[in-house]
Parts: C-alpha cells; structure tokens; sequence
C-alpha cells in the first residue's frame, strides 16, 4: 500500500514539474523554427504553414469582414488589437510580440524549452517532457478556437482539416 501511495505521488509531482517546465517557456518565433523545418528531410513543416490559412491568422484580423465581425459582437477596439480576437489569431494572444498568426508553437507549445532537443529521434522523450507537444495532443489544440465561441464558427471536421495541414517527418 505504501509503495502505491509512494508511486502516484511520484507521478503527480512528475506531472506537476513537466507541467511548470512547460508552463515556463517562451515562444520562440517562426523564424528560428523555420531553420530547420523548411527542409524536406524534416516535413517541410514551415512550407506548409505558410500556405495554410494559420499563417494568415493575424491578417485577417485587419480585413473589413472582421471589423464588421467585431462591430458585430460589441467590441470597441479593432479586432487585431481586441483580446478576444487575438486569442486565436495569434500565437501567444495580446502578449504575443510578434504577430505572426497561428504559428507552430500553438499546436507544439512554446518552444525554448525544446528546440534544441527535439532534432534526434533519442532526444523525443526529453523534448516532451520539456514541453513538445506531438501527435494526438497536438491535435486536440485545435478545438481550443475551432470551437462555438468564435463568432465565424460553421463547424469542425478535426481530421478534414489535419490532413491540410499534416507535416510528418519522413522515415530515414
């Protein structure tokens, strides 16, 4: 019983401290994410992004349909400067400084903690624990704006819109 007691405790504080490491990173930007993933051998991962409408994000935020949508629901500064707005339309909400769109840190989490670890396949777990998110995880990000709340909602196909924006690493 001890020794059970012992262990979720241990997993808790596991948790906790992956948790505030996580929590303790800063976005890094697209530019130093780029260096890398731009190459074909990494999934072209950046190309990809800056085809998709993520990399617009920000920009449509200053388009006359959004001001008429932020008219709309009542707000009293410019979309691209509202909170309310930003939350989803850049990396990092109001406090982001740069306003890059939805870049890949919203779905991989803030990257300080990680980017220099995730380049070797050895280094995947370490990578996690410091904040990457992957997979599944890194899906399920997506319904934190492609949900009800945004005032442009029409629903979501979680898989349709993955397979737009997919971007596996190939296998060596």
């Amino acid at each position: 019983m001890r020794i059970a007691i012992t262990a979720i405790a241990l997993v808790v504080a596991i948790v906790f401290i992956a948790g505030t490491v996580a929590a303790e990173n800063k976005y890094i930007g697209t530019k130093t994410c780029a260096m890398c993933h731009k190459a074909k051998d990494k999934g072209e991962a950046f190309v990809i992004w800056q085809k998709s409408a993520h990399a617009g994000a920000f920009k449509t935020l200053q388009t006359d349909a959004a001001k008429k949508v932020a008219k709309d629901k009542g707000l009293t500064v410019a979309p691209d400067q509202a909170p309310e707005c930003l939350k989803c339309h850049v990396t990092g909400g109001a406090a982001a400084d740069v306003k890059e769109g939805v870049t890949c840190e919203a779905c991989h989490g803030a990257a300080s903690g990680y980017k220099t670890l995730h380049t070797k396949a050895e280094n995947k777990a370490k990578a996690v624990d410091a904040g990457l998110i992957t997979g599944d995880a890194a899906m399920k990000t997506c319904v934190t704006c492609h949900n009800s709340e945004s005032p442009t909602f029409k629903g979501f196909k979680p898989a349709e819109m993955w397979a737009k924006i997919v971007h596996k690493t190939p296998k060596k």
